[in-house]
């Protein structure tokens, strides 16, 4: 009989039934005689009473010959008044290596073998110490050790036989058993397995969308009752939602099937919980397989079929790749790396397309506005003559572009509000799938290997060439926030999180880069070039954009402090990550705030007149003010008692000292 399924915990020391050789035991060391299953005493014996090394059936005579070169004696028989076969039970050496023990198992070892003092090794008279050899003693240990864990294996197969002849001795109940061995005790916990989903055949469907309350309710039933389900967000497979309303006849989510059958809403899904009769429900439509007609899983790898338009212009910028002499060029006491001129460019479009110079300028001006071709130094629009010109795929910023898979998108550019809107509900189905729900850790595998992320993955390449100036302020707003948590994500997936040393932050936060609207965006030019109006970053001396930048239009003329309890670093003492939507960014950023400064973003210490901040407000001071202005913004997004507090410290004129909490730059997983 084997061993029921569970945890097996071992305790205190293991020993053996197998025969052993004899050994030198220490002096005065006790050595119980066993013959036949019977205990015969104990048997004091000292060095004088037993040969210093015995020989026995078992390979150990090769390890005594190799250790200390004795010739082989005769095994002292021990006298016990008993004639036949002996064997020599003793414990462990305790300078031998314990064997490990296997998953699952505990060791506990009694007080008497952790004081235990380990003896100290004797060698043969008879054999001079220069025959030791180092290779023979690790040899020698190995095969010891591999001795004791065969000894103990070897006990433990034996218990299926012992358990048929004595299983009246041990008897196997559903919650513990108990082996109680020859210095063994071997106890099996049977896991509590969770019979819910055993019963369950079927499946469970249901359609949600993205920053959905009822669906996020249906969700967190399921996950409570540990139910298996399948989620399909109509908001990350858009064409789903046309099954959704031929099988309803409605648009509106949740729905929950059962197999094939609609079971209803989360109105439905209360009122039979509340009177008793869903589990009733549940185990009669889902007592059988699933059936073909069922809302089919959502599949990895497959995008949603899509009528894709090219860009007008693409004819010729294929053209153009083909025909221009692509070449390094030394200017500006400084070497250029594939770029071409405007005159060779014009040229080659008047060829091809038979078309005047006018028309091959204006067609130069085109491509430039969408984002084919730049200026090498970012001076002018497109200009006819001596000017020098890139593709979009020459410049040097792609290796570092993330969004960019080997050449430029050339379908017809996207509006930006779509693409961020679709943004924002892919991130948001991605959190509400693999985030705890106060959004401070993240499952940063399960995201890398879902079809979520896949999606968002795509979706970004669509910023190459997106026209983002059109954006209005709360549009940008949320556009550029939402993006910098999504590229975190995306970061800490691709290149992993950087952890504490500046050098390794900067080089993440400066280095990964997304192409938007031509232009090259790292985190920390979304930050502190956007967000922040041109603002340095903290410990640095330069600016993200310089004056000639134009990516500077895009920046905020003023700075919205709300902003640094929306953004998400990616570490544990960061604000959780959030989504923002256009319509509702002001009031889910003062939210966003008020949850952060009252979860552990400020503690207030009254008797010692002390305030502990988090290191955001020292960082970005700039934006807040001095401390005094500082409390006061603060006085406004806590809850009754601790603004109470922070205003009483603030107004009763004695000094208040702020202290800046520590950082925890550990990955938020």
């Amino acid at each position: 009989m084997g061993l029921p399924n569970g945890d097996v915990h071992v305790a205190n020391a293991v020993e053996t039934d197998t025969h052993l050789t004899s050994q030198k035991p220490l002096h005065g060391e006790n050595i119980k005689n066993v013959s036949n299953g019977d205990d015969y005493g104990e048997q004091n014996l000292d060095d004088s009473s037993v040969d210093d090394s015995n020989t026995s059936n078992s390979n150990s005579d090769d390890c005594s010959d190799e250790i200390c070169g004795e010739d082989e004696e005769k095994e002292t028989p021990l006298d016990n008044g008993e004639q036949g076969e002996n064997t020599v039970v003793f414990p462990p050496n305790p300078q031998l290596p314990r064997p490990e023990a296997p998953p699952g198992v505990l060791v506990v070892y009694t007080e008497a073998e952790k004081t235990v003092t380990p003896p100290l090794i004797k060698r043969s008279n008879s054999s001079p110490e220069s025959t030791v050899q180092i290779p023979a003693i690790g040899k020698f240990f190995r095969e010891k050790s591999n001795s004791l864990s065969a000894a103990i294996t070897k006990r433990l197969s034996l218990l299926t036989d012992e358990d048929d002849v004595s299983s009246d001795k041990r008897k196997v109940n559903s919650n513990v058993t108990e082996f109680n061995l020859s210095g063994l005790k071997v106890t099996v916990t049977l896991k509590q397995q969770n019979n819910e989903n055993e019963q369950f055949k079927g499946r469970i469907t249901f359609f949600s969308r993205s920053n959905c309350r009822d669906s996020t309710a249906v969700r967190s039933y399921f996950r409570d009752r540990n139910l298996r389900y399948v989620e399909i967000n109509v908001d990350v497979y858009p064409t789903r939602e046309i099954e959704l309303i031929e099988r309803t006849g409605t648009s509106a989510v949740p729905q929950i099937f059962f197999n094939e059958k609609l079971f209803g809403g989360l109105v439905t899904l209360n009122s039979l919980r509340n009177c008793g009769l869903l589990e009733e429900r549940m185990k009669d439509l889902l007592s059988r397989k699933c059936p073909d007609d069922a809302p089919a899983a959502p599949v990895y790898g497959f995008d949603d079929p899509e009528e894709e338009k090219m860009d007008e212009m693409v004819a010729a910028v294929r053209v153009l790749r083909q025909r221009l002499p692509i070449q390094d060029r030394l200017m500006k006491m400084k070497i250029v790396k594939n770029c071409f001129s405007a005159a060779e460019m014009v040229e080659v479009l008047i060829h091809q397309f038979d078309c005047g110079r006018k028309k091959a300028v204006e067609m130069g001006k085109q491509l430039a506005r969408r984002h084919f071709i730049h200026h090498v130094f970012g001076e002018n629009e497109f200009e006819d003559g001596n000017h020098f010109y890139r593709f979009l795929e020459h410049e040097p910023f792609i290796p570092n572009s993330y969004n960019f898979r080997g050449s430029t998108n050339d379908l017809e550019p996207k509006a930006a509000t779509f693409i961020g809107q679709k943004l924002a509900k892919i991130m948001s189905a991605i959190l509400e799938s693999y985030a705890s729900e106060d959004g401070c850790h993240l499952d940063y595998i399960g995201i890398s290997n879902s079809e979520e992320f896949r999606r968002y993955v795509n979706l970004v390449q669509e910023l190459q060439r997106a026209d983002i100036s059109t954006l209005s302020d709360s549009e940008r707003l949320a556009f550029f926030i939402n993006l910098h948590n999504a590229m975190v994500i995306h970061g800490v997936i691709s290149v992993g999180h950087p952890g504490s040393a500046v050098i390794n932050r900067r080089s993440f936060n400066s280095d990964f880069v997304y192409i938007i609207g031509g232009s090259p965006y790292s985190l920390t030019t979304i930050v502190n070039g956007v967000l922040r109006n041109n603002r340095r970053a903290p410990y640095s001396f330069t600016k993200p954009f310089a004056s000639s930048d134009k990516r500077l239009e895009l920046a905020f003329p003023q700075v919205n402090p709300l902003i640094h309890f929306g953004i998400c670093n990616g570490s544990k003492s960061s604000p959780p990550v959030r989504f923002f939507s256009p319509q509702g960014i002001e009031s889910e950023l003062r939210f966003a705030a008020r949850e952060f400064l009252q979860r552990d973003g400020i503690q207030i210490d009254l008797a010692k007149r002390t305030v502990h901040l988090t290191r955001i407000f020292k960082w970005f001071s700039a934006d807040f003010g001095q401390e005094k202005e500082i409390l006061k913004w603060i006085t406004g997004y806590l809850d009754a008692s601790k603004a109470g507090l922070l205003s009483h410290l603030s107004s009763d004129g004695g000094a208040v000292h702020i202290v800046y909490q520590d950082y925890d730059w550990s990955v938020n997983c």
